[in-house]
């Protein structure tokens, strides 16, 4: 059954199914403009999310053919996957920050091989063993095999949206607030209206994956195999959500799980949950580690050996990002002269 809700004031949102996911769906929104329909984020590029979408649009009186613009928060698959397919449809146009589209660009014109060689070579480089590195290694001598993993031939946008400017919708008040941290180019979207129901406070906000109301999204290191720049995406993260946090929203939301109130309280909690895990990862940091012993000594939603591949990717480079963090507010250091890498507590 599709599920859809009516939010009120012109916005709905679509619950589109993630495969094979613990997050199970992305919560696509539906923005009734002058000019037509416009969505925020589109889903995973999936027949059966496809289906749902267009089952939920249709619910609601609306075909995918008169689609007028996509407003993507973040390039990920689950939130930019079926941009490419709605505008084939609809002739829409879609707008992403510029950070994130020129990801978007190097992923589609990246060779496969080039990719798995920088991987495997950072994962050297941060004390991955052999035997992890050995598969990217593999895959990389057989070429192309990269080509079945999502994104590769994401949608080029085609319009940039520009932090702090009103996004051009006949008759809605939308604004782009850009929110690095879970990606470069991640942004949220203040509906600056009065809220439909009255709930006190400023508008609405669609948050994407920067602020949801019952998980801390990942947020590991800007990849650009081209820049060498020392990046601090926790950083990055947790300025942006203060800065949401001052904003007073009457009502969030997000791109997972379920709408709610009180964003403030909730930016607070996330800020002491990050403070709590790098004060955490500090007293890890009594020995020094290189950044794959500290991911296997990280708590994660279950133990390491049963996470796989792929995700101790993400782990490791999340373990970065907080090193990264810990290191630029002078509370940990690189052991000079070790290899790979070790980090210690200072």
């Amino acid at each position: 059954m599709t599920q859809v809700i009516n939010h009120g004031g012109g916005v709905h949102s679509i619950k589109v199914p993630i495969p094979d996911n613990p997050l199970g769906h992305t919560l696509v929104h539906l923005l009734d403009t002058g000019r037509g329909p416009v969505l925020i984020d589109t889903g995973w590029d999936d027949p059966e999310a496809w289906d749902t979408l267009t089952a939920g649009l249709a619910s609601v009186g609306v075909d995918v053919a008169d689609i007028h613009g996509v407003v993507i928060t973040h390039h990920h698959p689950d939130h930019h996957g079926l941009s490419g397919q709605v505008r084939e449809a609809s002739g829409a146009w879609i707008a992403m920050h510029a950070a994130d589209t020129a990801i978007v660009r190097r992923t589609r014109e990246s060779e496969p091989g080039s990719w798995l060689s920088y991987l495997a070579a950072k994962l050297t480089a941060v004390g991955a063993p052999e035997d992890h590195i050995a598969p990217l290694l593999a895959a990389r001598e057989q070429g192309g095999r990269m080509r079945t993993l999502p994104g590769l031939r994401a949608a080029l946008p085609d319009r940039e949206i520009v932090p702090g400017e009103l996004l051009d919708l006949a008759g809605r008040s939308l604004r782009a607030i850009w929110t690095p941290g879970h990606t470069p180019g991640h942004v949220c979207l203040h509906l600056e209206e009065k809220h439909p129901a009255n709930l006190p406070g400023r508008g609405r906000l669609f948050s994407g994956d920067h602020l949801l109301p019952g998980i801390s999204p990942h947020v590991g290191l800007y990849e650009d195999p081209d820049d060498a720049t020392a990046t601090d995406p926790l950083g990055d993260y947790l300025d942006s959500l203060e800065r949401i946090g001052r904003l007073g929203a009457a009502e969030v939301l997000p791109a997972h799980q379920h709408a709610f109130a009180d964003a403030a309280g909730r930016v607070r909690e996330l800020l002491d949950h990050h403070e709590e895990r790098l004060t955490g990862l500090l007293a890890l940091l009594a020995e020094p580690l290189t950044p794959w012993q500290l991911a296997e000594r990280m708590e994660w939603n279950r133990p390491w050996a049963q996470i796989p591949h792929g995700s101790r990717n993400i782990a490791v480079s999340e373990a970065e990002a907080h090193l990264r963090r810990l290191v630029k507010l002078g509370r940990a250091e690189a052991v000079a002269g070790s290899e790979p890498v070790t980090y210690a507590a200072v």
